[in-house]
């Protein structure tokens, strides 16, 4: 379970309705209570995203690769930054949350291809600029496939 201060979920859902049409993306800072990931921070970041960068991985061309308006990228620099800020204070990087431009707020294959097994992702839809459902995702040990969590908004 993930729980969310309602100002962070709203800072989520602005973020999205900003970045529309484009995924926006940010870090989800905060604490454990045993099982429970509780946000104390939601941490806008800079999509990064670059379809040439998949199109030379995932082979093809690069008009075939959508940009950011179906992918977003955490840059490792920014990363880096997180878990260095981690270390020295102590608030966890418990996930990441992102939206979905005019689609569900469904894990899509490329997110579950980049994922992690320990974080959590929170995933907004945003519906012709307007922020609808925001869901939580984890995914499994193996890998293979995305858990539904529960969000409680406090």
């Amino acid at each position: 379970m993930i729980r969310i201060p309602k100002g962070v979920e709203e800072a989520i859902r602005a973020h999205g309705a900003k970045d529309y049409p484009r995924e926006c993306v940010g870090a989800l800072l905060g604490g454990l209570d045993g099982e429970i990931r509780i946000v104390q921070e939601a941490r806008p970041l800079p999509n990064t995203f670059d379809p040439s960068w998949e199109a030379d991985v995932r082979g093809g061309a690069i008009e075939d690769v959508p940009g950011q308006e179906r992918r977003y990228l955490v840059s490792p620099d920014a990363m880096f930054r997180l878990l260095r800020e981690e270390r020295e204070t102590g608030v966890k990087v418990l996930g990441f949350y992102h939206s979905h431009p005019d689609h569900p707020a469904r894990p899509s294959v490329f997110d579950r291809d980049w994922a992690s097994p320990w974080y959590i992702y929170c995933i907004l839809s945003v519906r012709q600029g307007v922020p609808q459902e925001l869901t939580a995702w984890q995914l499994d040990e193996a890998g293979d496939a995305f858990l539904e969590e529960p969000i409680e908004i406090v």
